[in-house]
């Protein structure tokens, strides 16, 4: 047989010419094309963030304490950050009955931030409540006893962050003649007595209508100070208990509504609160008569004055030299990396 017959004749082989469309491609399940249009979710309802644990976040719907609800982080949010206090944006089913789950599609800009690293040398900031007005440093005058690092470094943090310090003093009955409070007495820093025998009027006044966060190393009177507060906090904090897989809420921060307005946030007694993150220029920021003073110092001063920085325009400020020695104390605090200031100890 010819090559002509082989390759024309009856029952032969036909030669054709191929291309791409003659190709089956069986379509795999990343084929279809992706988008990247996001919904809008119009239809979001504001809801504040009052408890996370292991994937699931406890929030209240417009800030009403009587309507909560669970929800899981939108996929598109990827790994956004979700804390305590923040202000999100909530869809799906919103009813609060038991096992249903609502979906977190935005989260707002943060008014405020309190963040804090592992340690002194830890890159890598987290933020560990958001929005929140003041923050109430919790310290005892004995049994732990106190220490100005602590209080100077919380503080710090506070300034740098957009909180409004407060110090809370408690267990006066074991030092009644303390002067610990006096070391503050210069940085205009709000203190009030918060034991188990003060009144609570005082400090009721400052987180009245107000979103606080409580601060302090375990054993100071912190719980027994928020369950003076909130005389359900305990029954709250069991609830709470079950929104992931039943981890123990000590370690978590949460949320709690004041019966009056306002709400408390209960943090975990801290172990490290590390300021990497922080500059003195930060500090120095939030102090309004003398921020101006420092855009006259020279290039990487940090305000310690002599001998470290000897041309520091702090220095220059006539009849201030009593507060920028004590804000000094601050940026001496946050440069010291001492284990007991950062709450370990």
């Amino acid at each position: 047989m010819g090559d002509n017959a082989f390759r024309h004749g009856s029952g032969a082989l036909r030669r054709r010419d191929y291309d791409e469309s003659d190709v089956r491609v069986r379509p795999g399940k990343g084929s279809r094309p992706r988008t990247k249009t996001r919904p809008e979710h119009r239809d979001a309802v504001t809801a504040m963030v009052t408890a996370v644990d292991r994937g699931r976040w406890s929030c209240v719907l417009e800030g009403d304490p009587e309507r909560p609800i669970v929800a899981m982080r939108a996929r598109e949010l990827g790994r956004t950050p979700i804390v305590v206090g923040d202000e999100v944006g909530v869809v799906g089913d919103l009813s609060g009955a038991p096992d249903t789950l609502a979906r977190i599609v935005r989260v707002a800009e943060r008014r405020t931030v309190l963040r804090r690293t592992a340690d002194d040398t830890d890159p890598f900031e987290r933020v560990v409540v958001a929005n929140a007005e003041r923050l109430f440093i919790v310290v005892a005058l004995a049994d732990p006893p106190p220490r100005t690092g602590f209080v100077e470094r919380a503080m710090a943090a506070a300034y740098a962050g957009g909180l409004e310090p407060v110090l809370c003093l408690t267990k006066h009955d074991l030092d009644p003649n303390s002067e610990f409070a006096t070391e503050f007495r210069d940085l205009d820093l709000t203190i009030v007595p918060g034991g188990r025998d003060d009144p609570l009027e005082p400090i009721l006044e400052l987180l009245r209508e107000r979103l606080t966060c409580l601060l302090g190393h375990s054993g100071v009177g912190k719980s027994t100070l928020v369950n003076r507060l909130v005389p359900e906090a305990d029954r709250a904090v069991g609830e709470v208990s079950g929104v992931g897989k039943g981890r123990h809420t000590s370690t978590q921060s949460i949320a709690l509504p004041l019966p009056g307005g306002g709400w408390v946030i209960d943090t975990p007694g801290i172990r490290s609160f590390g300021l990497a993150h922080i500059t003195p220029d930060d500090v120095i920021q939030a102090f309004a008569d003398l921020a101006d003073a420092i855009e006259d110092c020279p290039r990487g001063c940090t305000h310690l004055g002599p001998p470290a920085d000897p041309e520091c325009a702090l220095d220059r400020l006539p009849g201030k030299e009593r507060r920028v020695a004590a804000i000094r104390r601050l940026l001496v605090a946050l440069n010291a990396n001492d284990p007991w200031a950062m709450g370990g100890g």
